[in-house]
């Protein structure tokens, strides 16, 4: 008989964990039950069953002998569960398949990862009682910037189910690549699914010189491939949200239909990171093409929520474009941000109408939204206090918290990821997504939060997982458990969970080891300066030419003091050295 394994062990942590007196052995051939109410996700339990066992799980006609019983609970909460070990088997409560499927997750945990075939396996007899602290609990994947196939992409749903994340936001177009088939518009996938070449090493944020690979990097997904994913993710209780970039990060789209652009000039899908200048224009004939764009991915994606980007779109193009200030002048628009407000209010109103809710990075908050519209707070908290207090929707998603593209220890000893950044595995765990100055109220507006893997210098999918995991696993119980029970704690539970992860397979990155050196430390702190910079100056609303004047100002007053200082102390030398030549002067007067 197997040494039965300690709740102590599960991730996320579960609410409640109430320690019995003996085990439950399990018998050579387990059988697993459900109720009609709570049997949707039978099947995909126990072939999870199946896989933690190694051996076949059958299911039972009823619950008369069943090893273990899903019964149905509508006393309990949409995702919440009940998990009983005692002396005759094992009982699961839930009010949906979701709860269930949950619950599924956790008796995973508490099984062996390795097990002898002729080895009974035996369970601690416990009562678990489980519900989640938010309702959005997310990872996020580009898949432009490198493509991932399809099997990957399962893959990773895969591992994020087993940590009770139900959310997938799925970045499928940007300036780098469209990976998704829009039969309308077949050159979307033709020509802006397929980039001459990449940018390759390190991608300094302060600059540095590009290098390029030489090599085309192209790929997309079928109609029919993200239908199939879609519902894979279903099955897992992961809802999938498609993001389509609007107005800005549409470099790929413009080189696919020049006309969607503001100069009509054919250009390349964008080779190198970074933001593009190549936004769209403001004009019906674009609102449409992107409508009859959403028409088809809401024909695939049954999500309530549906991404359409909004943020950073350069202006350039729009002060160049004489037909942009035709338009602003027909509009009586005579700010740049009004071009772009109309263009998010425009598409946010045809998802509303077809009964869809719209999802954008934080700069729509300047579009004056409908309240409906859910705001991804990604440059700050503060972004997200801000969209709570004006009545909308939040997912937390701050880039020192959430971006898992950063460096995770020296980047000296890390393979490449945004330069220079740091997001170790306590600040992940640590992360609070409700701030301190929000009212009850306000608070039940964060609807939770995400991890973020933007992939410009993740090429591959070994490298994906090293960046996301074990970070994603600290924040499922960041999202999932009210009351953590600390880093340390955390620490302990997480290094058994390395085993389980290399039994699927998983590249993740070995815990320790995340400390920088001197050097580093200096560059970062650097950095962190410039960023809180950008950060109060966005806040504010100085990312303008008043802020540049503020600027210009605060670099300046140092220089304005010190003149000061030095004509001030000149000054006062000059009057004492004259002071003291008086006296000698009336004394050589009053000897001649």
């Amino acid at each position: 008989m197997t040494t039965p394994l300690s709740a102590q062990s599960i991730i996320p942590y579960p609410s409640v964990i109430e320690n019995g007196a003996g085990t439950f052995e399990m018998p050579s051939q387990v059988s697993v039950y459900a109720e009609p109410e709570v049997a949707g996700s039978l099947e995909i339990i126990d072939a999870t069953l199946d896989f933690a066992l190694q051996s076949n799980v059958v299911v039972a006609p009823s619950q008369a002998g069943a090893t273990i019983r899903i019964l149905h609970d509508p006393t309990l909460g949409a995702e919440s569960y009940r998990l009983q070990v005692g002396a005759s088997g094992v009982a699961i409560y839930s009010s949906s398949d979701a709860g269930a499927f949950y619950a599924a997750q956790t008796l995973r945990q508490l099984l062996p990862v390795d097990t002898d075939s002729n080895e009974r396996i035996a369970l601690p007899v416990l009562q678990i009682v489980d519900e989640p602290r938010f309702g959005w609990r997310g990872m996020h994947m580009d898949v432009s910037r490198h493509f991932a196939s399809a099997e990957d992409v399962k893959r990773f749903i895969d591992t994020i189910a087993m940590y009770k994340f139900n959310r997938f936001h799925w970045h499928l177009t940007d300036d780098q690549g469209w990976r998704i088939e829009i039969k309308q518009y077949p050159k979307l996938t033709e020509v802006g699914g397929c980039r001459a070449q990449s940018r390759i090493g390190k991608f300094h944020m302060f600059g540095g010189d590009p290098k390029f690979d030489g090599k085309p990097h192209c790929g997309f997904y079928t109609q029919e491939q993200i239908a199939d994913i879609v519902e894979y993710a279903g099955e897992r209780h992961i809802t999938v949200i498609p993001e389509i970039e609007f107005p800005g990060h549409s470099q790929a789209a413009i080189a696919a239909y020049p006309v969607l652009g503001n100069t009509g000039t054919q250009i390349e899908v964008r080779e190198d990171w970074g933001v593009s200048k190549h936004v769209l224009n403001p004009s019906d004939a674009t609102i449409e093409f992107y409508k009859n764009v959403l028409t088809e991915v809401m024909a695939l994606f049954p999500s309530q929520h549906i991404h359409i980007g909004g943020d950073e779109a350069p202006t350039d193009e729009w002060k160049e474009s004489a037909a942009v200030k035709k338009f602003m002048e027909d509009k009586g628009f005579s700010e740049y941000w009004e071009v772009q407000a109309w263009m998010v209010n425009e598409l946010n109103a045809y998802i509303e109408n077809n009964d869809r809710t719209m999802v954008g990075w934080d700069e729509i908050l300047t579009s004056k939204l409908d309240k409906d519209a859910v705001v991804m707070a990604w440059r700050s908290t503060d972004f997200g206090e801000e969209a709570a207090v004006a009545g909308h929707n939040v997912v937390m998603t701050p880039f020192r918290d959430t971006y898992f593209d950063a460096y995770q220890g020296d980047p000296d000893t890390e393979p490449p990821a945004i330069y220079p950044s740091y997001t170790t595995l306590a600040k992940v765990y640590a992360f609070e997504p409700v701030p301190d100055g929000l009212s009850e109220d306000q608070a039940r507006k964060i609807l939770g939060a995400q991890g973020q893997l933007w992939r410009e210098v993740i090429p591959t999918f070994a490298h994906l997982e090293y960046m996301a995991f074990p970070r994603a696993i600290a924040l499922s119980e960041v999202l999932w458990t009210s009351d953590k029970p600390g880093f340390e704690h955390f620490s302990k539970r997480v290094q058994s969970h390395q085993v389980r992860l290399d039994k699927l397979g998983v590249n993740y990155r070995a815990l320790g080891n995340d400390g920088l050196s001197p050097e580093s430390e200096k560059v970062l702190g650097r950095w962190n300066r410039v960023t809180s910079l950008y950060l109060w100056m966005s806040h504010n609303d100085l990312m303008n030419y008043k802020g540049a004047i503020l600027v210009l100002l605060a670099l300046l007053l140092p220089l304005i003091f010190i003149v000061w200082l030095l004509v001030k102390i000149g000054r006062k030398l000059w009057q004492r050295r004259r002071s003291n030549n008086a006296p000698a002067a009336d004394l050589a007067a009053s000897a001649g």
